[in-house]
């Protein structure tokens, strides 16, 4: 493939909005991709631990996906229909109900949101409150859900809620994520004593919003016991239980949901990302029947549904899920990840307490922003992607297709504890 000169970055810096931020990180014209490799327009090929930030738990251009896609397309199949019925739809709709629903006893509804994970969220928040009649929604330190004003509104980090200008983010309470003052506060009974103090300030609350595993956060693991009583507090208070599972989910922490296994049982369950197979933008909230109470277009959007990822969803349900040789591949892979970065944890100094997440959503804790991203250039520079997290972006985060080839995977790792073991004297002799 021969790439127009039009494609240097120069284009992007006289045309594109300052906005732009993983491309000043990984600074080369990527062109092609396959599996878990990314090659940019020179022919150079990179490992990619970023996997679109777990949009790709699939890899890239999956070849059963792509050919499904273009078979439909070659046929003049739908390409888009509202929210109108479509046999596309009707497939995905039946796989996800017989592969993922039926087997995990769940009875949720599908509904088809606007194509990202923000408006899955945005729906979710609003269906809360009309639900329950109330306004307040508890959300938690450290936790990101997207970027329109409701869910920016239960985000945590200083700099996203900047880019809203200004305007109120309210009718959210903030409280403390499982760990988030050390393993030794017990933040349940805190956020228990609060909403019991009728003088707390906190206003009946209408959900309890929670990443199992925040991804952007610093991929802070909740306990199975943590969630539990999360899910007592929304019921004893009379609030729907959200649990965003838009990056931790579709395998990520190795079940399909991320929270499966932890005896909770969420009202409504924003889904985004991989959601689509294959990178297609397609985003959906999980309903509880009984909470289903929208009047027809009362939360719509033009692309509410994306045919063409319908089809690519269902692909990836039947190769995927239809059994459990995919979960039991990405817990062998999971074991590998955390022995590699409990090693290169031992190389920065740092204990076992360093290591951050859960599954393939794994990181480490590296100590400073410095050296989290002194490290991510050095890996990028010997054809790595990988990014940071965490509220200071102190966490070196792996987030690679769960599809990875193990040689490929070991590649990658070798790649990364290089990089953190050239680059960590300079910032031991530049602390002392």
């Amino acid at each position: 493939m021969t790439t127009d000169s039009s494609a240097h970055p120069s284009i992007f810096d006289r045309r594109e909005s300052e906005v732009r931020s993983y491309c000043r990180d990984f600074d080369t014209v990527f062109e092609t991709a396959r599996g878990s490799i990314l090659t940019d327009s020179a022919g150079r090929e990179y490992i990619d631990f970023l996997a679109g930030c777990s949009v790709l738990n699939y890899g890239h251009n999956d070849p059963d996906m792509k050919a499904a896609l273009i078979e439909h397309i070659s046929a003049d199949g739908i390409a888009h229909g509202l929210d109108m019925y479509t046999s596309t739809k009707a497939d995905f709709l039946r796989a996800f109900e017989r592969l993922i629903l039926r087997p995990r006893g769940m009875d949720h509804k599908v509904m088809m949101t606007g194509p990202t994970g923000t408006n899955a969220v945005e729906a979710a928040i609003k269906l809360a409150r009309k639900v329950t009649g109330r306004k307040n929604v508890i959300a938690f330190t450290n936790g990101f859900h997207g970027m329109t004003l409701g869910a920016l509104a239960a985000t945590g980090n200083a700099g996203k809620r900047k880019g809203a200008g200004g305007v109120s983010l309210g009718d959210v309470s903030r409280m403390p994520y499982e760990g988030a003052f050390g393993p030794d506060v017990d933040t349940l009974s805190m956020i228990e004593t609060m909403l019991d103090n009728p003088s707390s300030g906190i206003d009946a609350p209408a959900a309890f919003l929670v990443e199992p595993v925040q991804g952007e956060g610093g991929l802070n693991a909740a306990s199975a016991e943590w969630l539990r009583g999360i899910e007592r507090l929304a019921r004893k208070h009379g609030a729907l239980l959200i649990a965003d599972d838009i990056q931790a989910g579709i395998g990520r922490t190795g079940s399909f949901f991320s929270f499966e296994g932890m005896g909770i049982e969420p009202d409504l369950i924003p889904m985004a990302k991989s959601l689509s197979g294959m990178g297609l933008p397609f985003a959906a909230l999980l309903i509880r029947p009984e909470h289903d109470i929208w009047k027809p277009a009362e939360h719509n959007g033009t692309f509410r549904g994306n045919t063409h990822a319908f089809v690519t969803a269902r692909v990836a349900l039947e190769k995927f899920w239809s059994d459990d040789a995919f979960v039991k591949e990405i817990a062998g892979k999971a074991a590998i990840l955390e022995e590699r970065l409990t090693g290169i944890a031992k190389v920065l100094g740092r204990d076992a307490r360093a290591l951050k997440g859960r599954g393939m959503m794994l990181g480490i804790d590296v100590g400073s922003s410095e050296l989290a991203d002194d490290i991510c250039a050095e890996a990028f520079r010997n054809g790595l992607v990988i990014e940071t997290s965490g509220a200071r972006d102190e966490v070196v985060k792996v987030l690679a297709p769960l599809t990875t080839p193990t040689d490929v995977f070991e590649r990658g790792l070798d790649i990364l504890a290089a990089a953190a073991a050239k680059v960590a004297p300079a910032h031991t002799i530049a602390a002392e």
